[in-house]
């Protein structure tokens, strides 16, 4: 991914995102096995293990993924991760990310995206989220960050076309609403 540390350690108010790391599978897991929080993704399934350690490996391999922990009490609240970043066209995109049902509401999210989005912006003029059709928790909370739809595609899991929408934000956009 060009040289560029698209996998540093990022500390907020609220929460930390370190380098995911084998080791984490477990605690992982136990944050991704609650079905409710993939019932608006497009692999509903992935609260099973084996769906999951899918999920987990290609989180792994990309090197560009986080562990997401709440500074208060170090607990395990997720995960996230850029991917696709294009040099040429000065964009990354950021995604695959999930929260424990008792992280949603806002605050931490903001908080995730917020960090990941001011790290790019040193980078990269552009930044992509891929975001499923009937996630509309993830569609409205990108919104409020400033996000705009751009276009709605497919992307192919396992033999499966899942429609997308690809949701956009500037650098210069960014800069005029940043928190």
């Amino acid at each position: 991914m060009n040289n560029i540390n698209w996998q540093p350690k990022l500390k907020g108010a609220l929460v930390t995102l370190k380098p995911l790391s084998l080791s984490d599978f477990e605690l992982l897991y136990q944050c991704a096995s609650d079905p409710q929080i993939w019932e608006q993704h497009p692999i509903k399934d992935r609260y099973k293990w084996e769906v999951f350690q899918t999920f987990f490996d290609s989180a792994i391999a990309c090197k560009t993924a986080f562990l997401v922990l709440e500074n208060e009490t170090n607990a395990v609240m997720g995960s996230t991760r850029f991917y696709e970043h294009y040099p040429i066209e000065q964009s990354i995109a950021i995604g695959y990310t999930f929260l424990a049902k008792k992280y949603w509401g806002g605050k931490y999210n903001k908080e995730i995206k917020t960090l990941m989005m001011n790290y790019a912006f040193g980078h990269v003029q552009k930044i992509l989220f891929h975001i499923g059709d009937e996630n509309y928790r993830s569609q409205k909370a990108i919104e409020k960050l400033g996000g705009v739809k751009l276009r709605m595609f497919d992307i192919e899991s396992g033999g499966v076309n899942y429609p997308h929408y690809e949701y956009g934000i500037t650098k210069e956009v960014w800069e005029k609403t940043v928190f």
